[in-house]
């Protein structure tokens, strides 16, 4: 939708798989992008042996560790070293300069100004829980990756050279120390430049927040920081002060354009069967919401207050399920609807009350009360769409900005 730059890795090459040329033809058959492949694997699952990094034609051996206690050994030889057939079996070695040759014959050039616009991904190849091939690719981002641009806000473009401090909240992330029960925000700097503890307006609700207890994130490392500066990410406490979407800033007052929704295919109502859990439900539900784990919808029914979760995929749901047993001590039971197209209503509820009665769909309200139809079917979308050329639909939620969805 924004032409976002889009890179790939393809994990676990250090376990059984689809073979390479088939992985990227997917890619580029189901997403529409080019692919473009930075490093190659040497063998699949136990005779992985490595990747060759086409940048600096060299080839980066796998030495695996103990039931990969430790990160694997990463020892480097040029391409043209007689050494590597010693290290390399031979039908390994062959295999490699054949598939090397045809990547040369049949890929594409690597273009940066495609990969910028979200046209084309390059694509790497390793085995992230033994820490091999993540390396290559952190140094290949830093390379690749577009240097912070200009954000559309209330008062027009932003530029990142803009004097005042701004940052913009994309995600939210419950319990990531159990211990402590944290909710963490992290937001990336778009303009000025963050320090520790400074004061920042909030623009959803007017208020003003300190940004104290600022900490940079990667993988399981945590690490204090005193200073920030556009493109960089940090992470904040959140005591509930924060939503996906939210603008902080300093001087003259602004919001950045929020995230938008986009149109699920999975419905299940969520329910709990122990009504003496129901406050670790309550809390659960609106925290796994907040974080955009799943989409929450409720029914128009007043009556009926289960809510309904909205996914893409069915993986989707049994992380909520986990995650509310595992995180908040509730189980929970699935019922799925019979429904696999959503369409947000432009014109709200009253445009539905004009309408009357529409057969094989459902209404229901998502967290902020807008109404939403659920179909079957496309076919059941597109008949309604026929039938009722007053009823304008869309796949895509409207961005929201400056208003705090619901609680269950």
């Amino acid at each position: 939708m924004r032409k976002l730059p889009i890179f790939t890795f393809i994990n676990k090459m250090d376990r059984p798989g689809r073979e390479p040329l088939e992985l990227l033809d997917e890619i580029e058959q189901e997403l529409g992008l080019k692919t473009y492949p930075v490093n190659w694997p040497i063998g699949m699952g136990d005779r992985f042996k490595g990747v060759f990094d086409r940048r600096k034609k060299q080839i980066h051996l796998f030495e695996r560790s103990i039931h990969g206690r430790k990160a694997a050994t990463n020892t480097v030889v040029n391409l043209g070293d007689p050494q590597i057939e010693e290290l390399l079996e031979q039908d390994l070695y062959y295999q490699l300069k054949e598939d090397i040759e045809l990547l040369d014959e049949l890929g594409a050039e690597l273009n940066l100004e495609e990969i910028h616009k979200g046209e084309m991904t390059p694509v790497f190849f390793g085995s992230a829980m033994t820490n091999f091939g993540v390396q290559l690719f952190l140094d290949a981002f830093l390379e690749y990756a577009l240097k912070p641009g200009t954000h559309k806000s209330t008062v027009g473009e932003i530029s990142p050279t803009y004097e005042n401090f701004t940052g913009f909240v994309f995600k939210l992330q419950a319990n990531m120390d159990p211990k402590h029960r944290d909710r963490v925000a992290f937001i990336r700097v778009c303009t000025g430049k963050f320090e520790k503890d400074m004061t920042v307006s909030h623009a959803r609700t007017g208020k003003t927040v300190r940004l104290s207890r600022p900490q940079k994130l990667f993988a399981q490392d945590r690490a204090s920081i005193e200073n920030a500066y556009p493109g960089d990410i940090i992470g904040l406490n959140n005591p509930g002060v924060f939503a996906i979407g939210d603008t902080i800033y300093n001087g003259k007052k602004l919001e950045y354009e929020g995230i938008p929704c986009f149109s699920p295919e999975i419905f299940a109502y969520l329910r709990n069967p122990n009504p003496s859990k129901f406050k670790q439900f309550r809390k659960g539900v609106n925290e796994l919401r907040e974080e955009g784990a799943v989409q929450i919808m409720y029914s128009a029914d007043e009556s009926k207050r289960d809510p309904i979760l909205a996914a893409v995929g069915q993986l989707q749901l049994e992380v909520v399920q986990f995650r509310m047993q595992n995180e908040y001590g509730v189980e929970t039971r699935l019922e799925t609807l019979p429904f696999s197209v959503a369409r947000w209503v432009d014109g709200g509820w009253e445009i539905l009350e004009k309408v009357g009665r529409l057969f094989n769909t459902v209404a229901v309200k998502d967290s902020w009360g807008r109404p939403v139809l659920l179909f079957r079917n496309e076919w059941n979308c597109q008949q309604v769409e026929s039938e009722h050329p007053e009823l304008k639909l869309n796949n895509t939620a409207p961005v929201v900005s400056g208003q705090e969805p619901e609680s269950l």
